[in-house]
């Protein structure tokens, strides 16, 4: 009877952990391409289809720090069982559904995050203060860093002394230096579980010596390459015709960023179950992600559209150039994030940076009610979960036992 009971609390998580996903899909993974439907450089649904392919495997090959964090940092003392994981995902799930009906986007960072402190703690879990100033302090920031990025981009590429075929490779060269370097699953590395372009590149001609902290030559070099080339290939384009070669580099910025919002993101959903699959079932760590991907990929096909359509023309009327703005620091913000382990929202980043980009050719296209109300729902959102998940562990709780 026990083992029965406890099968099938693994399939309600599993279960919980799936619609958590569809639901990341469908709100979170939405924003990286919404400059690119506001610029009219893609469709709604096209750009559905490929958030869900590439977040999907994002999520694959850079979601595991996330998924630790979430599932084993945010709380002291305890760990997380199946009951309580089904608990503070249908929480967060819950109050990201809420965002859809009403497309005000809510931050799956914040409603995950309160959601686990708020079991953890049902659990008799102590708060884990460090995680939480850690935490605390780089979403402070990435409004003022990803905002001000945007908008200091855009002044830029607006500026008439810098010509189209400088301002926009340049940035192109600074993407493609920074993709070089990013860690990814698929990538072998000695010294690391995820290696990178540059590092993997250098080691098959001898990497050279060590300049600092661990850098070697041939690492910089890749990395130099690799910026040269983005540089290159987006400059050929602009010299072609302005106008498609900058929409070119924006799709490609839009790809970016949603491959890069899967692996912030998946583990919102998988870390909850982290100590379910990897010590009381001993299943690798690649099989929860998959998971994960899997209600990604199903939940940007499904539900994506309606909030891409509300995040690309209801915050702010941005043109190409400020929508390239605001995508290059959410995909630096994003990587990041990732490197640190820190869950983020990427509603936050592209949204902060949409808003950066959009007054830099002034206010008149902001909506400042509606980033008023979204940041408030912010704010009740990670307050909020913490409350609703510690009382709904402790009501499943006492109907199934804990």
């Amino acid at each position: 009877m026990v083992a029965v009971s406890f099968v099938v609390l693994i399939g309600a998580a599993i279960v919980t952990c799936l619609f958590m996903a569809w639901v990341l899909g469908a709100n979170s993974n939405s924003p990286p391409f919404a400059p690119a439907i506001g610029a009219n450089a893609i469709s709604t649904m096209r750009a559905a289809f490929v958030i869900g392919l590439l977040a999907a495997a994002g999520a694959l090959m850079q979601g595991g720090s996330i998924s630790e964090t979430v599932g084993a940092d945010l709380i002291d003392g305890v760990t997380i069982t199946p009951l309580a994981a089904t608990a503070g995902l249908l929480t967060a799930a819950g109050f990201m559904a809420i965002g859809i009906y009403t497309r005000y986007p809510i931050p799956a960072a914040f409603a995950t995050t309160g959601a686990m402190i708020g079991v953890g703690l049902s659990l008799g879990g102590d708060p884990a203060m460090a995680t939480y100033r850690r935490l605390g302090i780089f979403w402070l920031l990435v409004p003022i860093m990803s905002g001000g990025l945007a908008y200091t981009t855009a002044t830029i590429l607006r500026r008439d002394d810098v010509p189209e075929t400088v301002g926009v490779p340049l940035l192109a060269g600074i993407v493609g230096a920074i993709v070089a370097n990013v860690r990814l699953g698929v990538i072998p590395d000695p010294a690391a579980e995820q290696g990178t372009l540059a590092g993997f590149l250098s080691r098959q001609f001898g990497g050279g010596p060590v300049l600092a902290a661990d850098i070697d030559l041939g690492t910089v070099l890749v990395t130099v390459g690799v910026g040269v080339l983005a540089f290159y290939w987006s400059r050929e384009r602009v010299r072609v015709s302005v106008e498609d070669g900058i929409r070119s580099f924006l799709l490609v910025l839009g790809g970016i960023v949603a491959f890069s919002s899967g692996g912030s993101q998946v583990g919102l959903a998988t870390g909850p179950l982290e100590n379910l699959f990897r010590v009381e079932l001993g299943l690798p760590g690649i099989l929860l992600l998959a998971i994960g991907a899997i209600g990604i990929l199903v939940g940007a096909w499904m539900g994506a559209p309606r909030l891409l359509q509300a995040t690309s023309r209801e915050y702010a009327q941005l043109g190409v150039r400020r929508s390239i703005a605001a995508l290059v620091p959410g995909f630096i913000i994003a990587q990041l994030a990732i490197a640190l382990g820190i869950p983020i929202s990427l509603n936050n980043i592209i949204l902060s940076g949409v808003i950066g980009g959009g007054l830099a050719g002034g206010s008149a296209g902001v909506s400042r009610r509606k980033i008023g109300i979204t940041i408030t729902f912010w704010l009740v959102t990670l307050s909020s979960s913490v409350v609703v998940s510690y009382g709904l562990y402790r009501l499943f709780a006492s109907g199934i036992g804990g």
